[in-house]
């Protein structure tokens, strides 16, 4: 994504819905997430509301995001947000495998941008520096995404 910050998006009329789907599992990190994203939604595009459902972990977020999807009416996007932190087995390598799958394929699917921020961090000071920084804040690219793919489809 480029470093200029998208425009409000130009519905017809000017609504519509974001969804955020958070883990609350590592919540110091997801909250800083939905935070982030939440205010930049507010800044760049106002008219839009922001809704948030909250699930256990970043397992269960595709199955969230998959019936936010065939909602009606149906959101303009969708945004994973999530923080799994890598141990010394292959558990975390397999659920990130696994969400990143399932979250492209309901996209595809369903023809809705799915933003995917379910971070995959070697560790605490990674995961910090992505979710509570200014500089690298993934909640915030995710929402920069999410608009830009809101004109994207507006322009198809």
């Amino acid at each position: 994504m480029s470093k200029t910050s998208p425009s409000t998006p130009n519905n017809s009329d000017a609504s519509g819905t974001i969804c955020l789907v958070a883990s609350r599992y590592n919540s110091e990190y997801t909250d800083a997430l939905v935070a982030s994203a939440q205010e930049t939604i507010a800044k760049l595009a106002p008219d839009l509301a922001v809704e948030v459902t909250r699930v256990p972990g970043a397992f269960e977020i595709p199955v969230v995001v998959e019936a936010l999807a065939i909602r009606e009416p149906q959101p303009l996007a969708i945004i994973g947000l999530g923080v799994i932190i890598r141990g010394s087995t292959a558990h975390a390598d397999l659920i990130a495998s696994s969400i990143t799958d399932s979250l492209q394929q309901t996209g595809v699917t369903h023809l809705v941008p799915v933003i995917h921020e379910v971070l995959l961090v070697e560790n605490v000071e990674q995961a910090k520096i992505r979710t509570l920084g200014d500089e690298l804040n993934r909640g915030r690219e995710a929402a920069e995404a999410a608009i830009e793919m809101i004109q994207v489809f507006e322009n198809l």
